[in-house]
């Protein structure tokens, strides 16, 4: 039932499938913008800078939300929603040595090292604003 929740049925493309729309909370809107589109190959959709903007890749809309978005204002008790937690979207990859390799010469930061377990391999990478974003390869068939 939780992915019926996550997939907008009014942004469905018949042929493949719903969207799935995840906020992350950012310092600094432009700044996270460039970050997916640089290093993930996510597409800048709208952009209300400084505010806010989304970014698109496959079925997953990235919405960016900085400190004066509607998103960014207080709670009733006063607490300021903020980046960072270990909530995080996950990026399947077929290479994951490859990626990692590549993010680090883009100079983006790691929150660890690669881990493997029985699905298959995992490493964390942090965004501009300490949000988490997983990569993952999985475990070859049969082995």
């Amino acid at each position: 039932m939780a992915a019926e929740m996550s997939a907008d049925p009014t942004r469905q493309d018949p042929i493949s499938g719903p969207t799935v729309h995840v906020r992350y909370m950012v310092d600094d809107v432009e700044r996270a913008l460039d970050f997916y589109t640089t290093h993930f190959g996510f597409t800048a959709g709208t952009v209300a800078l400084p505010a806010f903007a989304d970014a698109v890749r496959g079925h997953l809309r990235l919405l960016l939300s900085g400190p004066r978005s509607s998103a960014g204002r207080p709670m009733p008790d006063g607490d300021l929603p903020g980046p960072g937690g270990w909530n995080r979207i996950h990026l399947v990859v077929d290479d994951l040595a490859r990626e990692v390799a590549r993010l680090r010469g883009g100079g983006v930061a790691f929150r660890n090292d690669v881990v493997t377990g029985p699905g298959g391999s995992q490493i964390l990478v942090q965004d501009p604003a300490g949000n988490l974003v997983e990569l993952f390869q999985p475990a070859a068939a049969g082995g």
